[in-house]
């Protein structure tokens, strides 16, 4: 089955960085476009960033542009987000999510937390 397990995550200071990883598995991850999406409490989740079944085209939501880098390693089935410079408004629970269309599995999903 399908499976889309995220790490990395935790409590970081303002200006920090962080590494977010998300393992695949049950599926050929490299046909697959995959995106990062967050929720803050009391927020509806939002797109962070995307990268294409190769890695060719990514894109991200404009206010990560600059701070935010998706990437993904299809020998290792797994997406990345190396987050720098990371603000409080940042603070969110992190999901990675396969994209068919549309997202159709998402992982368990992980909390950073930036604060001082």
């Amino acid at each position: 089955q399908v499976q889309l397990v995220e790490s990395g995550g935790g409590l970081v200071q303002p200006g920090g960085s962080l590494r977010l990883s998300c393992a695949a598995s049950g599926f050929t991850f490299s046909s697959y476009t995959m995106r990062w999406y967050r929720q803050a409490p009391g927020q509806e989740r939002e797109l962070v960033a995307g990268i294409s079944s190769l890695g060719g085209r990514t894109m991200y939501a404009d206010s990560m542009k600059g701070r935010f880098t998706i990437s993904r390693d299809n020998t290792k089935n797994t997406v990345y987000l190396q987050m720098n410079n990371l603000k409080p408004e940042d603070t969110a629970v992190y999901y990675c999510a396969r994209v068919s269309g549309n997202p159709d599995y998402w992982g368990q999903g992980t909390q950073v937390t930036v604060s001082s």
